[in-house]
């Protein structure tokens, strides 16, 4: 298994708090955050790669002496994820996980992604429906068929965490998906784009609950310090 860990954006909502570095590099615990995701899943068996852009020495310098591999998406300022994804479209051909390099999770989670038996699967908490940054509605059988950051609230099911995973016999439709949209110059959507895309064609993108455990994605500074509150409780 491979993960992807998207690192080129600049995370304009927080940036200027935390004096323009990547959030990717915040320490967590003494250490960068991408470094910690890295170690993890180095010790889980799966190979980490990374896309890098917005001040990627700084990225690249937390990730000295780890294995992961790096691909540099040089448009960062003037496309999203979804190009990052593109450049890195050679390593679609395994089961993947994708996730934004700002999210932080502990490695019970991740496990129980990485232990999830269906074919794709997008971690949500379903605690977080009045506040949260991306949000959304499910059907009976817990498949995205609504997704919004202004999703009315009556119609929010659960939050989006910033993971997934892709089992191999997903991967053609999925990099399919993606190289098709890139040719149509949507190269300012998000990578989750691909799998919304194929939800509304029908495809069943399912969610694993994970609000049991403690995460967070940093998009703003108090989601930091909630991470650090944590880390300082748990150490």
């Amino acid at each position: 298994m491979k993960c992807i860990l998207l690192a080129a954006g600049k995370g304009s909502r927080i940036s200027k708090m935390i004096d323009d570095i990547p959030k990717s590099t915040l320490l967590v615990g003494g250490t960068p955050l991408i470094r910690r995701t890295v170690i993890m899943l180095e010790e889980m068996g799966i190979e980490p790669i990374v896309c890098v852009g917005y001040k990627a020495d700084l990225v690249e310098k937390a990730l000295e002496g780890t294995g992961a591999k790096v691909y540099n998406n040089p448009f960062f300022d003037v496309t999203n994820s979804i190009a990052s994804l593109w450049f890195m479209r050679e390593e679609l051909d395994d089961d993947l996980i994708v996730m934004n390099a700002d999210v932080f999770l502990e490695k019970d989670v991740l496990q129980q992604i990485v232990d999830d038996q269906r074919e794709v699967i997008m971690a949500v908490d379903k605690t977080r429906i009045a506040f949260g940054d991306y949000f959304f509605g499910l059907n009976e059988d817990g498949c995205v068929v609504k997704y919004g950051k202004e999703l009315p609230e009556a119609e929010r099911d659960c939050e989006y965490v910033g993971i997934a995973k892709i089992s191999k016999s997903f991967i053609p439709s999925f990099a399919t998906t993606l190289v098709d949209m890139i040719n149509e110059q949507k190269h300012g959507c998000w990578w989750e784009d691909v799998l919304y895309t194929l939800a509304d064609k029908g495809e069943k993108i399912r969610t694993l609950d994970i609000s049991s455990h403690f995460w967070r994605e940093i998009d703003y500074y108090d989601d930091y310090e909630q991470i650090l509150e944590y880390i300082e409780k748990n150490s």
